[in-house]
């Protein structure tokens, strides 16, 4: 007799900017916590900045496990991932790990940023995931809310105005 398999837990990655602003940087935090809070896994770009931010988040979650929290590293050094992440993917891809980020998401949060956030968003429109903006007033996520980037998809990014509604969001519920 197998034993039944269980549902796969919802990849949500996070993206924001490396020197993120005070409001940015907490947000990020809520939404980390958040995420696994709801039955989630997060995934960020695995360094400084919004990326720790929601990492440390995730990890103070009271449902967070060892393997929630995913950094997909830029470089080639498991070693260069913050201090928060489970599971580091060192790609050696440079910009390129932002590709294998988003890929791997169920859903994308992005949360202010810069142009590093905003390749991330334009690679989740292409390959048809779901987009959620927080819009805090500053970054890209602020700029694109509630757009559709171009013709290839009839629905529009997702704007959020908290951390709650875009965890929600980004999660369907």
């Amino acid at each position: 007799m197998s034993t039944p398999a269980r549902a796969r837990r919802p990849v949500v990655a996070v993206c924001g900017p490396r020197d993120p602003s005070p409001e940015v940087a907490a947000a990020a935090f809520t939404v980390g916590g958040l995420l696994i809070a709801r039955g989630a896994r997060l995934a960020t770009g695995g360094l400084g900045g919004a990326m720790e931010a929601a990492s440390r988040g995730a990890r103070t979650a009271a449902a967070w496990v060892d393997g929630d929290v995913i950094g997909v590293l830029p470089g080639a050094d498991a070693s260069s991932a913050n201090p928060f992440v489970d599971i580091a993917v060192p790609t050696g891809a440079g910009l390129g790990r932002n590709l294998v980020l988003v890929q791997m998401a169920d859903a994308v949060i992005a949360i202010g940023g810069g142009a590093g956030t905003l390749s991330e968003i334009a690679l989740a429109w292409q390959l048809h995931k779901r987009i959620v903006v927080l819009d805090l007033g500053e970054g890209w996520s602020s700029e694109l809310g509630a757009r559709a980037l171009d013709g290839r998809r009839t629905d529009t990014l997702l704007r959020a105005t908290t951390a709650s509604e875009a965890a929600a969001l980004a999660l369907g519920r």
